[in-house]
């Protein structure tokens, strides 16, 4: 006698909603967050998750859209931006970071997030697709471990302080370490919202920093390092390294420099994400326990 296997779960495809851009507060020299009023009650979404934009929805776009169209042969595809709202706050909020251009680092001028950030939105009503990503925590996570650790650069940031909101408000038996990485002081992104969470829960959430450009010798302390993430300070965050959960979100080589590499026969440089997780596989974490998502 033969046993049907289990239904497939069933992915909810993605919606398309129009909203009210409410607000957009910076958040450091070059990072904002969106507030997006949906209308009602916020849709349901899980932490860690993000939405999709379409850039030709912008009227003042369209030029520079069709130049890059042009330039790469091909039409210009939504923007993907993670949501640092938690879903149980009233608003759905995306923090853009703005890209820079860089020649010979980027080929291409950036299209969708100086827009966001700099083109004047708030009460204008614009169009977005949601809710999408596997980054998010397991619905059996207590099951699985009780220790988090977050490991994120920059903008990486964003869907792991949604993912620590989430879970801290829902009361999930979890402690979370979060190493967040940036240039200098003044990058450290959600370092107010952070140090009120650690000090709110102070047996569950710990947070440390590393600055990679401070020049400043007296913003370092033993919560903010000096230098890039180690494998040494891995080792010391994380003594529980064949049960935690890591949930690591920043920059790694794109497809541009793996292409530039081929073609000039070099290796590609290394980047945040490619630096971690060599760190975490030599500290024999097991990659089923990493959970991550790249930019760049």
């Amino acid at each position: 006698m033969s046993t049907a296997a289990p239904p497939a779960p069933v992915r909810k495809k993605p919606l398309d909603y129009e909203v009210l851009v409410t607000e957009v507060r910076m958040e450091t020299h070059d990072t904002a967050t969106v507030f997006l009023d949906f209308g009602g009650a916020p849709p349901e979404y899980k932490a860690g998750q993000f939405i999709n934009i379409d850039p030709h929805q912008f009227p003042a776009l369209r030029a520079l859209a069709a130049f890059l169209q042009e330039q790469k042969g091909r039409r210009e595809l939504f923007r993907s931006y993670s949501m640092s709202s938690a879903p149980h706050e009233p608003l759905v909020a995306i923090t853009v970071k703005d890209e820079e251009f860089l020649p010979g680092l980027t080929k291409y001028p950036p299209l969708l997030a100086p827009y966001l950030i700099h083109g004047r939105l708030p009460g204008a009503r614009i169009k977005v697709q949601g809710f999408m990503g596997p980054y998010a925590l397991p619905d059996d996570v207590q099951e699985r471990t009780d220790h988090i650790v977050h490991i994120v650069a920059g903008s990486g940031a964003v869907p792991n302080f949604s993912i620590l909101k989430d879970a801290v408000h829902r009361g999930l038996k979890l402690r979370h370490t979060v190493l967040c990485s940036h240039k200098t002081w003044v990058d450290m992104l959600f370092r107010e919202a952070l140090e009120k969470l650690e000090a709110t829960h102070p047996d569950t959430v710990r947070v440390l920093y590393t600055l990679t450009r401070e020049t400043d010798e007296s913003r370092f302390s033993p919560k903010v390092r000096k230098g890039r993430i180690s494998q040494a300070l891995l080792e010391e965050l994380i003594p529980d390294r064949q049960t935690c959960l890591v949930y690591a979100c920043g920059p790694a080589i794109t497809p541009w420099e793996r292409r530039k590499a081929l073609e000039t026969r070099t290796p590609a440089t290394p980047r945040f994400m490619e630096a971690v997780l060599g760190h975490l596989h030599t500290l024999g974490v097991d990659d089923k326990r990493i959970k991550r998502e790249t930019y760049g």
